[in-house]
């Protein structure tokens, strides 16, 4: 285990909700001239006949945005740990060519990596109509379920909305930073317990001869800062697979986790608009998303296209806190 950290962390870091809530300098809105060379971007990619995720971080030529991408860059790791991009004109972008600001901006971002065992570097966050309570094979992004707060296996999760819902599929996030100084407060005794090991469900993605379950604890402090990762429904559904089951002290600490997620203190709410690009730090920042009601016309149901990436200032994490999919480590 770990060292504990028993001190509240200070810093941008550690926002609430009611804060954000107060104004939206948390939103990022792209210029005429930003706009203009993501256009122009664009342009030399389909004049190279590529599509995303085909084509390479040379082939997105924006060096003009130089200081723009250095500053989402430092704001997911240094600052509050998230970004929304608003502005994207989806009024006259085909999917395709969102989809290649987007590859193209992640790829001056950081590296995409894979997000399941089959490969995936751009996913498609779609309701397919799978059932999410079939432990073994499902995971959140495939249904239309409401999803519990909880972080991704990357430095970095991007989401690009192409279209939203008929109705519902709000996104809401909440700084773990945030959460962890309330906990070291008012419950300093569920530390000692989010700091061990637990089993985590790999819901169908560990490759052949691999263990069903990943052991990774909750909070880890490492060359001095502090990283969240929290997947409660992953860590429930892994009792069957183990067949050990969560302490009420376990249960315990993870009920008060999920009480100030719920918080309305704590979470800041978004509606991601067709064209908004947001990306979240996930050793510092919880999401989630309530349920939602899709069109009917499959070319109308919600959708938005997914990055994982690594980062190039991304925090170095402990050897127990890497986490696997499809035999690749994520850390």
């Amino acid at each position: 285990m770990s060292i504990i950290l028993n001190e509240k962390i200070q810093g941008r870091s550690s926002w609430k909700g009611t804060d954000l809530a107060k104004d939206d300098s948390w939103i990022y809105y792209l210029s005429e001239e930003t706009i203009a060379a993501l256009d122009k971007a664009v342009l030399h990619v389909q004049q190279k006949g590529l599509k995303a995720p085909d084509f390479k971080k040379e082939d997105f030529l924006i060096p003009g945005l130089a200081e723009v991408v250095d500053y989402f860059i430092d704001e997911l790791e240094n600052g509050q740990g998230f970004l929304l991009i608003r502005g994207l004109p989806m009024d006259r972008y085909t999917d395709d060519e969102a989809a290649i600001v987007y590859w193209g901006l992640g790829l001056h971002m950081g590296l995409p990596i894979i997000q399941s065992k089959n490969g995936e570097l751009l996913g498609h966050i779609k309701n397919v109509g799978k059932d999410f309570n079939d432990n073994s094979k499902v995971r959140g992004y495939q249904t239309n379920v409401h999803l519990d707060y909880h972080t991704d296996l990357a430095d970095v999760v991007g989401l690009l909305c192409l279209r939203k819902a008929k109705s519902g599929g709000l996104s809401s996030i909440a700084s773990a930073v945030a959460i962890y100084n309330e906990i070291l407060e008012k419950h300093p005794e569920y530390l000692d317990i989010l700091y061990r090991p637990f089993a985590h469900d790999l819901r169908g993605e560990e490759t052949k001869g691999q263990s069903p379950v990943v052991q990774t604890p909750i909070f880890s402090y490492y060359e001095g800062k502090l990283s969240c990762r929290y997947i409660r429904q992953y860590v429930e559904s892994a009792q069957t697979k183990t067949g050990i089951p969560l302490s009420q002290e376990e249960i315990e600490a993870f009920d008060f986790i999920d009480s100030l997620t719920h918080d309305e203190n704590f979470h800041i709410d978004m509606m991601m608009e067709p064209g908004d690009m947001q990306f979240v730090n996930n050793y510092t920042v919880f999401h989630s998303r309530t349920n939602f009601e899709d069109y009917e016309e499959e070319d109308k149901k919600r959708h938005l296209l997914r990055l994982w990436l690594m980062m190039p200032n991304g925090r170095k994490i402990a050897p127990d806190f890497e986490f696997y999919i499809g035999g690749v480590p994520i850390k």
